[in-house]
């Protein structure tokens, strides 16, 4: 090989070197906006997944007992609890046991249900399908401050099932395990009885609840309430038009709520009224005690955390905070802003005081987040009712008005019915002296069924109602002391 033949093959190859470092250069100035390593992850997952499918053909789906942003318990997840609880334990090893309602379960026999780490297997149509139940340590990345289990652990259920019966499991079998779990969780419910006192404990992980209960088991029906006949029917007719009110309240536009306002002297039967709706209408309650909620924002978290067909109580709403009188006028706002400050820096620091205001509960009435639950009865109690803010009450808000008044001649034949067991109470030379009183004399039905309840196995109807004629006739000259002379 001459000198020109080297020389020419030297120029080709810089040549050909010169192009391959422009070509280099430009590929990597492009690979700078490419994610080399999510490239190849990205295809080697589908290549991994397509081998994995031929080694297991078998496919899985998650509930989780929360979803999206953890607000609110999931639907979906309780009503898979409650299916499999009806599905068979035989092979399960650890179960976990529940009371069901003491009503609908004459046998007391506990409902059970498999415990975390455990598997059940499922037949439908023909068609063996696995569940099992599992909890997953939660980040505190992952935590909300909504959640109901903030430090708790994720818990979740989960299908699995052959890839050749998806179809099966999507449109008839996960259908199926819905409605069939809701219809358990109306057999085993029990009626509850809720207060916001925080609770912790450990139920497959740690976990804190904002609502504490106990099972509702208060006697009073609108049989035993002392009230006259017809407003006992109109009470019970109201509520019978909300209970069946779904498609109306959808019609309308509204919520399916309604406010109650109960007020009256104390000893007129509130309380009890509140607990004759409960068992009427075979909801739960939730005793919200205002003066323990911090926040706004707490008592919006309250309310997330009700569930629907209850009855949200607010006992002595006049004495809970200050929602008393008519709100500030302009000219009174303007002259407290140099106070603001002072008192949002004591609040601060007592961190005790409640801060919840009026527009707070004012919106937790009739707000946008009322509507995250149907079926709720919100009920008001107050002795002095001309004392509560008019925008508290107004109609939308309380909807119906209840007057819980001093004892009539109806409520003591109904209570001398009940507790004295005679029906011709009338018959009674007491009577007409009973009758002449109660319109002099005001007193409250606590008090006059307390006077008419037999004190020992000596006492009968006629010593009853003795005892009821001196104590009107002391309070009617106690009344008449108190009086000023003219």
């Amino acid at each position: 090989m001459d000198a020109l033949s080297v020389s020419g093959w030297f120029g080709q190859a810089s040549v050909v070197v010169s192009i391959v470092a422009v070509c280099w250069t430009m590929i990597c100035q492009n690979l700078q906006h490419i994610h080399l390593k999510q490239f190849f992850a990205r295809h080697f997952n589908r290549r991994a997944r397509h081998v994995a499918a031929m080694v297991d053909p078998y496919h899985s789906i998650t509930f989780d007992e929360y979803e999206g942003g953890r607000i609110k318990s999931s639907d979906a997840f309780n009503e898979v609890k409650s299916y499999l609880t009806t599905a068979s334990t035989r092979g399960v090893r650890h179960l976990r046991a529940e009371c069901g309602s003491a009503r609908k379960n004459a046998s007391g026999k506990p409902v059970l249900a498999m415990a975390k780490d455990e598997e059940v297997a499922d037949v439908f149509r023909g068609v063996t399908l696995w569940w099992s139940a599992a909890a997953e340590p939660q980040t505190r990345d992952a935590m909300s401050y909504w959640s109901r289990v903030q430090s708790a652990e994720r818990r979740h259920y989960r299908l699995e099932f052959h890839e050749d019966h998806r179809d099966l499991v999507v449109n008839e079998y996960l259908p199926h395990v819905s409605s069939q779990g809701r219809a358990v969780m109306v057999q085993n419910r029990q009626r509850r009885l809720y207060t916001n006192i925080h609770k912790e404990g450990y139920d497959e992980g740690w976990y804190t609840d904002v609502w504490t209960h106990v099972p509702f088991t208060h006697p009073k029906t609108f049989d035993t309430l002392a009230m006259h006949p017809e407003k006992k029917k109109e009470i019970k007719d109201d509520l019978d038009m909300f209970r069946k009110g779904k498609e109306y309240h959808a019609r309308v536009g509204k919520p399916w709520k309604r406010g109650y306002l109960l007020y009256g002297p104390p000893g007129t039967g509130k309380s009890t009224m509140v607990a004759a709706m409960a068992n009427y209408l075979d909801y739960d309650v939730y005793d919200l005690e205002l003066t323990s909620v911090k926040t706004n924002t707490e008592l919006r978290k309250l309310l997330i955390e009700t569930k629907s067909k209850s009855i949200m109580v607010f006992e002595d709403i006049d004495c809970s905070l200050d929602l008393t009188g008519k709100r500030k006028s302009k000219e009174d706002e303007d002259g407290d802003e140099e106070k603001d400050g002072v008192t949002l820096r004591r609040n601060k620091k007592d961190d005790t005081k409640s801060q919840v205001t009026l527009s707070g509960l004012l919106n937790f009435i009739d707000g946008l987040w009322s509507a995250c639950g149907e079926e709720r009865l919100i009920v008001f109690t107050t002795n002095h009712v001309e004392k509560l803010d008019p925008a508290l009450i107004r109609t939308g808000r309380m909807d119906k008005k209840i007057e819980m008044s001093y004892c009539d001649l109806e409520s003591f034949k109904f209570l001398a019915n009940i507790h004295l067991d005679i029906d011709d109470i009338e018959a009674y030379e007491q009577f007409g002296v009973v009758e002449e009183l109660l319109k002099e004399v005001d007193m409250v039905p606590a008090d006059v069924g307390e006077h008419l309840t037999p004190k020992s196995p000596a006492d009968d109807a006629r010593s009853c109602l003795e005892r009821l004629v001196m104590e009107l006739m002391k309070a009617k000259e106690q009344d008449a002391a108190s009086k000023p002379e003219a």
